[in-house]
C-alpha cells in the first residue's frame, strides 16, 4: 500500500510545485527591487521611489537627448553626459557639426562645473544666475523644454514608471522621443 500511494502522490506533488510558484524562471522577487534600478527617492513626493528624466532639445523642442536617473539627482550631476550624447547635426556640406553654439539652462545648471563644461566643448553658456537674474526674463527659453516634457507626458505609459528594469522605461521614452520627433517632420513636410 506504501509503494502504490507514494507512485501516485509524486505526479500531483511535482505539478502543485509548478502551479503555486509564484514567478518565472529566472525571475527573483526581493523587496529590494521593488522599485528598479535609477530610481531614487523623490524630495517633491515624500520620498516615494521616482525617476528624473534629464532632456536636451533644439531650438524648436525636438528632442536630441536625454538621460534618466534617480528623482534625488541634482539636475547639474549629469550634465556632460547630457551634452556628450548629443548625435552629429548634418545639413550643410562638409563635416557634420558635433555640438550647438549655445546652450541655455536654467538656474539648476548654475554651477563653475557646468560652466566649464561647456566651455570646454566650444558652447556658448546661457545659463541663469541664481540669485541675480529673474525668472521671467528665462521665461523666453524655458517653455520650449517644458513644452517637449509636455509631449512626453502625453504618452500615459511614461507619466508613472511602472517598469521595474531601467532600460524598458529607457526604451518606451526613447520610443516617445522618436515619435514626437517623427510627428515634427512630418508636419513639415
Amino acid at each position: 500500500m506504501g509503494c502504490t500511494a507514494s507512485r501516485t502522490a509524486s505526479p500531483i506533488a511535482s505539478s502543485r510545485q509548478d502551479r503555486l510558484e509564484p514567478r518565472l524562471r529566472g525571475q527573483r522577487l526581493f523587496g529590494c527591487q521593488k522599485g528598479g534600478d535609477k530610481t531614487g527617492p523623490n524630495p517633491t513626493d515624500r520620498g516615494r521611489l521616482g525617476t528624473k528624466r534629464h532632456l536636451i532639445t533644439d531650438a524648436n523642442g525636438l528632442p536630441l537627448a536625454f538621460i534618466l536617473t534617480g528623482a534625488n539627482t541634482h539636475d547639474s550631476m549629469p550634465f556632460e553626459e547630457l551634452i556628450d550624447r548629443i548625435p552629429p547635426i548634418s545639413g550643410k556640406p562638409g563635416r557634420a557639426r558635433r555640438r550647438p553654439d549655445k546652450l541655455h539652462a536654467d538656474k539648476a545648471y548654475d554651477h563653475r562645473r557646468c560652466r566649464l563644461a561647456c566651455r570646454r566643448r566650444r558652447i556658448t553658456p546661457r545659463i541663469a544666475r541664481r540669485g541675480v537674474e529673474i525668472s521671467q526674463k528665462l521665461g523666453r527659453h524655458r517653455w520650449v523644454i517644458e513644452r517637449t516634457f509636455a509631449w512626453i507626458n502625453r504618452f500615459r505609459r511614461l507619466v508613472t514608471r511602472y517598469e521595474r528594469k531601467s532600460d524598458i522605461h529607457h526604451a518606451f521614452t526613447a520610443l516617445a522621443c522618436s515619435l514626437i520627433c517623427f510627428n515634427r517632420l512630418q508636419e513639415e513636410f
